[in-house]
């Protein structure tokens, strides 16, 4: 799917955690704070690489909210190094997203971003928990698609259908996002343009390229005419 030419995009959504807001740093320093009243410790690569694919598991059942998603998450991958976490203790994560800060690059870019196109966030998160991290994102949305709001988790296409039915169908549309299995791969189904936030120089290994791919945020929102 290539890029379109800057005159035709008037919709650009981005996902939120991970390509905004750097949740990893956050799911780790809470981790982190937490294991260390019990004296443990845990290597952050192995334990974050875990903690994402249990994550996954869980939002591929039955959909419940995203809290309960974090607390679910955290038992068992706690369990699994021999850090026990207690169900009733286990709200420290969820809690933690109020601080998950954005990466430094966010809110300039997404500022503007705002200037240019109508821009929208499509994330795996509730309603209320994404409203506490908008606290930290200062642009103007003019659409938000959470997995509360359709009852389900990307990489189900449902988040993105419903994007195209507000806006009104696909022509104009591009989306951003930084993890390929979550947004990457749907967009590439449905035929949306989308730019791959690379972050971590991850291959592509036989996977469908996207319609660009970039470093940062910054770099996804100059490519789009937008830098500054």
């Amino acid at each position: 799917m290539p890029l379109p030419s800057l005159k035709k995009i008037e919709w650009v959504t981005t996902d939120c955690y991970g390509t905004l807001i750097d949740w990893e740093k956050g799911i780790v320093e809470a981790c982190a704070v937490e294991a260390e009243k019990d004296g443990f410790s845990f290597e952050t690569e192995p334990f974050l690489a875990r903690f994402f694919e249990v994550q996954a598991e869980i939002m591929a059942g039955s959909y419940e909210l995203y809290a309960e998603v974090l607390r679910r998450t955290i038992i068992k991958v706690a369990g699994e190094i021999g850090w026990e976490v207690e169900p009733s203790r286990a709200q420290f994560l969820p809690d933690s997203v109020a601080y998950w800060k954005p990466f430094r690059e966010s809110n300039a870019a997404m500022d503007r971003l705002g200037k240019k196109f109508d821009i929208g966030i499509i994330s795996n998160i509730d309603d209320k928990m994404l409203g506490i991290s908008r606290r930290h994102l200062r642009t103007e949305l003019d659409l938000v698609v959470t997995a509360q709001q359709v009852r389900s988790y990307k990489p189900d296409a449902v988040h993105f259908k419903e994007c195209a039915r507000r806006i009104g169908g696909k022509k104009g549309w591009l989306h951003i996002g930084c993890d390929y299995d979550t947004d990457i791969a749907p967009c590439l189904k449905m035929r949306v343009p989308v730019i791959w936030v690379n972050r971590h120089g991850e291959k592509l290994a036989g996977r469908k390229k996207p319609s660009l791919e970039v470093k940062s945020f910054r770099n996804a929102v100059k490519k789009l005419g937008a830098g500054g």
